[in-house]
């Protein structure tokens, strides 16, 4: 299919944070000609554009170009609607495609319906998620609401709103190193700031548009975890509760030889069979032993993986397996013990690794 896959960029963050606005800056950018914008419900959206026409099934054409339509029914729907317009001419061109969820919404049935559907992975594609956060109420919301965090968690940018409001600096140093915390691996920017626009929030997806090629340090966020530590000093106990943080964490994975392919479907079968739900997104790179010379790509989202894709050869020097894994209430040790197990490392400390080796479902019991 010619034009495909599409990216698709979901827009998420807590009521009040913004994301209207920051949506309706964006819309005005040239570089956002042909996108498409999926919301929910235009009562609870201003668009600010002009709307030049509105169709009866809920597609509207904006002035410069770009549509809005809310979700009818599931998403997939709405998805498979843009596609079949498309490939019948009734829409010319369709260069991206942005969903703003509602502000309560968990993010991963949203990547779930992009990832998931035979059909639409053959035509979209997920460039990458960016998360907005009110400076103002954001550790309190933080604080009461586990969507929140999760929001936060998933985010390949996130983006703080209203920090010229706040009036202690103190507290917005705090909140930026919490969320620091909770996603080492985003890029963590302010709305207000004039390079905080299309360049900055789009294209986090594997391929890098500015070297037209993978980018997998970039991809798997290793340039912003690595920032991240130098802000370790602070540590995150600045008066809050922070009920929810600590049942989000973020895990590394590395393994510096060829691993077989049966291998790493084992461990990510039973890593989603047994602990799925609690898995918010997951990325990696992986050197088969049965082809090193083209790495593995793999993406996914609690018990949703999409299908894996093998690049033509590796994007820089670095080779091995490297994976990224964002969890909730999930236990370190179970996915450490877990992935040395097929890994073959000698690094389990357990007098019976042999038996952990042939039965991997007695880790999950440990």
């Amino acid at each position: 299919m010619s034009g495909f896959p599409i990216p698709v960029s979901v827009l998420t963050g807590f009521l009040g944070a913004g994301k209207t606005t920051l949506l309706n800056r964006l819309l005005k950018d040239p570089a956002l000609a042909d996108t498409a914008v999926i919301i929910n419900e235009f009562g609870e959206v201003a668009i600010d554009h002009l709307l030049v026409e509105q169709s009866s099934d809920g597609i509207i054409q904006l002035s410069d170009g770009c549509l809005c339509c809310t979700v009818r029914g599931e998403l997939v729907d709405t998805l498979a609607d843009l596609v079949d317009r498309l490939q019948t001419g009734r829409i010319a061109r369709l260069a991206r495609v942005i969903v703003e969820t509602t502000g309560l919404a968990d993010p991963a049935p949203v990547l779930q319906s992009i990832m998931a559907h035979p059909a639409l992975v053959q035509a979209f594609r997920l460039d990458g998620v960016i998360t907005l956060v009110d400076a103002v109420n954001g550790n309190a919301t933080l604080d009461a609401h586990v969507e929140a965090v999760k929001q936060v968690a998933v985010a390949d940018r996130i983006v703080l709103s209203k920090a010229d409001l706040v009036a202690d600096p103190g507290d917005l140093e705090t909140l930026r190193a919490r969320l620091r915390q909770i996603n080492p691996g985003a890029e963590l920017l302010d709305v207000a700031d004039t390079g905080t626009g299309v360049a900055a929030l789009f294209d986090c997806g594997l391929y890098n548009p500015a070297t037209k090629s993978a980018d997998v340090r970039r991809w798997l966020g290793e340039e912003a975890a690595h920032d991240h530590h130098h802000h370790d000093g602070h540590d995150h106990e600045h008066g809050h509760g922070h009920r929810h943080d600590s049942r989000v964490r973020s895990y590394s994975l590395v393994h510096d030889d060829p691993v077989p392919f049966s291998a790493i479907e084992m461990f990510l079968d039973l890593l989603r069979s047994t602990h799925g739900e609690r898995l918010l997104r997951m990325k990696g790179v992986i050197e088969l032993r049965e082809d090193p010379s083209r790495p593995l790509v793999i993406h996914g989202v609690q018990k949703i993986l999409h299908p894996p894709v093998q690049l033509p050869s590796w994007p820089d020097g670095q080779r091995g397996t490297r994976l990224v894994l964002i969890t909730l209430d999930m236990p370190e040790d179970y996915i450490r013990r877990l992935f040395a197990a097929f890994t073959n490392r000698p690094s389990i400390d357990t007098p019976d690794r042999a038996a952990l080796e042939n039965n991997p479902l007695a880790i999950a019991g440990r």
